[in-house]
């Protein structure tokens, strides 16, 4: 008898499903599995104001297709979001990203200073209104360092404002890891393939672009202690893809874009994984009682069962014109979903 595994309301907490062809293309591959998404907004322009925000939520959901899946909106960090804006749109978020500008894939329009004294106007409002920050931790400086180089940022935040939820976004090294345990109001979101690879997998060999992702992949050290973290199912720790998709033409050049997409094969993998180390227990936590408990959500009843069947991962996914290239194309991952239930 085959072996299988049910994944109760599976989320994924960082999600990228841009726009236009590109949003057809990548948001039924998230919503057909997952009960909800935490989107991001980094758009071009960036979703700052109500009507960009519910223009958006339409547009995905349309492009779900029917499925029983819930996108949690988010709106770009600016500096002078005022209370009564933030009161007024509260319901329809469940959180605000803050970029460091230029820092990552349209993040131009992000903040150009991590003074406190210059983001404390908007983040006092959200302390106040209980709504959550999440954060792309990284600075400008060495590439390799610039999220251990952020530690600090978080911890002088942490403090600042110990009533603000704070989100460290795909987190990447040991550092994180251990934060999350200094300070009661400080979370995490790691992705699959800070789980899977290091630095050597993106450019030991042959350079991969579909496995050159912002924050870059580090060490072996820092993708154990991740992935420690999330076997064990740390409290504070949530499953957040960050699949981001690109078209293939604009990973496979010279300058290519940064981000990898897991989002067809990302409920597998960890099965795999977790499986592989003999975790599959601290799963559901991992990917989405803890997350439920963090933001307070309730959920649709979805479940996903998996079983231990050879799956090939597709060479490429394509809508119209849009073509993107999977995490493991053309590779074979030991689980397949076999059905979902509603």
């Amino acid at each position: 008898m085959e072996k299988t595994f049910i994944l109760n309301e599976p989320l994924d907490m960082h999600l990228h499903l841009r726009d236009g062809d590109m949003l057809r293309l990548v948001a039924p591959l998230t919503s057909n599995s997952f009960s909800g998404a935490l989107v991001m907004p980094n758009l071009v322009p960036p979703v700052t104001t109500k009507d960009a925000l519910l223009s958006y939520k339409k547009r995905i959901i349309e492009a779900c297709k029917g499925d029983d899946f819930t996108p949690y909106m988010t709106l770009f960090f600016q500096n002078n979001y005022s209370f009564e804006f933030l009161e007024d749109i509260k319901d329809e978020i469940i959180g605000i990203k803050l970029y460091p500008a230029g820092i990552t894939t349209n993040s131009e329009t992000g903040v150009s200073s991590m003074d406190i004294e210059v983001l404390r106007p908007t983040l006092e409002n959200m302390s106040r209104l209980g709504i959550p920050l999440c954060i792309h931790g990284e600075t400008n400086g060495f590439v390799m360092d610039r999220e251990k180089e952020f530690m600090p940022i978080y911890e002088s935040l942490a403090i600042a404002f110990p009533n603000l939820k704070i989100v460290m976004e795909h987190i990447t090294t040991k550092d994180a890891v251990e934060l999350l345990d200094k300070y009661s109001n400080l979370y995490a979101t790691v992705t699959l393939h800070h789980l899977l690879i290091t630095l050597d997998d993106v450019a030991g060999g042959m350079l991969d672009p579909h496995l050159f992702c912002k924050p870059i992949a580090k060490r072996p050290e820092d993708r154990n202690a991740l992935l420690n973290a999330a076997l064990k199912a740390h409290p504070k720790l949530m499953f957040g893809s960050d699949s981001a998709p690109h078209p293939k033409h604009k990973k496979e050049c010279c300058g290519c874009a940064a981000g990898v997409f897991t989002s067809p094969i990302a409920l597998q993998v960890l099965v795999e994984l977790f499986e592989k180390h003999d975790s599959l227990e601290n799963l559901n936590d991992f990917v989405s009682n803890n997350a439920k408990k963090i933001y307070g959500l309730d959920l649709n009843k979805k479940r996903i069962k998996l079983i231990k069947k050879d799956f090939v991962v597709p060479a490429i996914y394509e809508y119209k014109d849009e073509k993107v290239v999977p995490m493991y194309a053309g590779k074979t991952i030991s689980w397949s979903i076999e059905s979902i239930q509603k």
